[in-house]
């Protein structure tokens, strides 16, 4: 695992939305969460957490392949040829309907019926 940390931290604190790409048997598929949803449930060094309230297909790809890619960015951090920066993270997600993660997002955001947790593997700065 790998700690997200740096920019690519600074990226997730102030960004708007995450879009959260996963494969299934017919290829690619996109969705997306909101920042604020995120940082309510707090970013640790190498885990991040996200409420689920529909994501049914996203459930089904993580059932074949576990791995996962977050991206996101934000117009107020300084990318390298002026605002605007953004952040990759790629590595293993779950849905968990039970435990402490769990816990956490269901007594924030009563609407969850599971918690995905994203360990990261790789973090890498865009833009």
């Amino acid at each position: 695992m790998t700690t997200i940390e740096g920019i690519c931290r600074e990226v997730i604190e102030k960004t708007e939305w995450i879009a959260i790409a996963t494969t299934g048997p017919d290829g690619p598929h996109v969705v997306a969460t909101w920042g604020d949803y995120v940082r309510t449930l707090g970013i640790d060094n190498d885990t991040v957490l996200i409420p689920v309230g529909l994501m049914h297909r996203t459930e089904r790809n993580l059932t074949r392949d576990s791995r996962v890619e977050l991206l996101c960015g934000t117009r107020q951090v300084v990318g390298a040829h002026g605002p605007g920066k953004g952040c990759s993270i790629i590595g293993q997600a779950q849905l968990q309907s039970s435990g402490p993660a769990f816990d956490s997002a269901k007594a924030r955001f009563p609407w969850a019926r599971a918690v995905l947790v994203v360990k990261a593997e790789k973090v890498e700065p865009q833009l």
